[in-house]
Parts: structure tokens; sequence; C-alpha cells
């Protein structure tokens, strides 16, 4: 397994010989609107250029619609045949950009060798999920493959914890930029939330991204590897990556 991140939650993945690319945002630096009032979005450019982040993917995922995580630059530059997966609901509005093949994933499906299960996630509390909708994570097994459970944009609530005693995953990615919205929050994981997987999951490597690439985001990079060496947990079980960086497990 390969995982390299490339910004927010947009990230390249090799499993089981396959070539998967998740969340594509590809939006130039300052190209989209604020969503807290202190900047364009998104913060930082592209590690790379997008025909680098496009070359060789086989396949689409796709967590949910917001434009952080399937961008109109992203549905203007991706190949209108190249296999799309998602959320149901999600489907017709992606068929709506031109995508010619598009499954919603309801539970679990097999594709070329990996077997895919959707889980659901909770994209914060109270009244703002009015306006966050509906959102999913994907759990990834194959044989000889590590099972990586992507969490997708969610708070830890009780089913996260439901997945990672039923997957026992080895590698756990989450959203941990414990971003607000309109003031209310966190709509993703926070530090303290982060930290709570990693208890939760002491065997598992736990991958902390979208982080530092959205000006709704209230935790860094270095906030989160800061508590989590004040509460014991070693840089080797967290992995904080940076941009464009590439992680072999």
């Amino acid at each position: 397994m390969r995982l390299r991140l490339i910004r927010n939650a947009t990230q390249r993945l090799r499993y089981a010989g396959r070539e998967l690319l998740l969340d594509p945002f590809l939006a130039p630096k300052h190209s989209r609107p604020s969503f807290a009032g202190r900047s364009p979005n998104p913060l930082v450019d592209l590690p790379c250029p997008p025909e680098e982040i496009l070359a060789g993917a086989e396949l689409v995922i796709v967590s949910h619609l917001h434009s952080d995580h399937f961008d109109p630059e992203a549905q203007r530059l991706l190949p209108k045949d190249l296999p799309v997966f998602c959320q149901p609901g999600d489907e017709e509005a992606i068929r709506g950009h031109g995508f010619q093949s598009v499954t919603p994933v309801s539970d679990t499906l097999a594709w070329r060798g990996i077997t895919l299960t959707r889980t659901p996630g909770q994209h914060g509390s109270g009244a703002v999920l009015a306006d966050m909708g509906l959102v999913s994570g994907f759990v990834f097994q194959a044989p000889g493959e590590p099972t990586l459970y992507w969490t997708g944009d969610t708070i830890l609530y009780e089913p996260v914890r439901q997945h990672i005693e039923r997957f026992r995953p080895d590698v756990i990615v989450t959203h941990s930029s414990g971003a607000m919205w309109k003031g209310d929050g966190p709509i993703v994981m926070d530090a303290a939330q982060t930290l709570a997987v990693c208890r939760a999951a002491p065997e598992s490597l736990v991958i902390a991204i979208h982080l530092d690439s959205l000006d709704h985001g209230e935790v860094s990079r270095g906030d989160l590897r800061a508590r989590a060496r004040e509460a014991g947990i070693p840089d080797a079980r967290l992995l904080i990556p940076a941009d464009g960086e590439l992680l072999e497990l």
C-alpha cells in the first residue's frame, strides 16, 4: 500500500496494485470562496501539477459533494470515462457533470481485487448537520494488504468506534482540522478526537490529514503534533503528512 497526500482530503492511493484517487480538490490557491471570512480557499497551492495527480488513476472515490472534496476544477479535468464511486444520492449530480460510469456504494462491493465497504459519518453535531448533509468514509480490504479505514469528514462518534472494532484496521486516515461552520463545530475531528482514535485503536497506525488547507480549520499540523506528544502518543503511531508526502506502508 502506498498513500500520497495531495492536499486537504485529496489522496492518491496505490492498493492491491490499483491506482485510486480520493476526493479530488484541484482548485488553485485562493481561487475559491472563504468558509470562515479569513481567507479565500484553498490556503495553499497543490504540491504538483494536476496532470501528475491524475496520471494513471483507475478509479475516483468521492466521499461527498462538498466543494473541498469534489470541486469544479476536478470536475473539469477528470476524464469523463473514469469510473467514479460515491455514496448513494450523489450519483445523479456526478453524472450531471458528464461522468459516464458512476456507481453508488450502498454497503460493500468488490472492484478488481479490492473489497470496499462504505461507512456512514456525522459531519458535526446539532443544528449544523442540516447544512452538512450526508457524508461517508470507506474501508479498503484486499489479500496481502493492510486494512485501511478512511473515516472521511466525520467527528468521532459511536459508529466510528464500532467500525474500528468491527474491521480492526491496520491504518486509519482521519480528517483532523477541527473545522468550524458558522461558528459551530467541530464538523470533523479535532485534536482531542484524533487522539481518542489513537487510544481506541492501539494497534492501528493513524494518519491525520485535511489540515492547513482551508480557512475554517482550527487545528494545524503543529498543534496536533504538540498535543499528541503531550499525550504520550509516539510520532510513529500518528503520522501527519505534509502536502505531497508519500507514505509507503
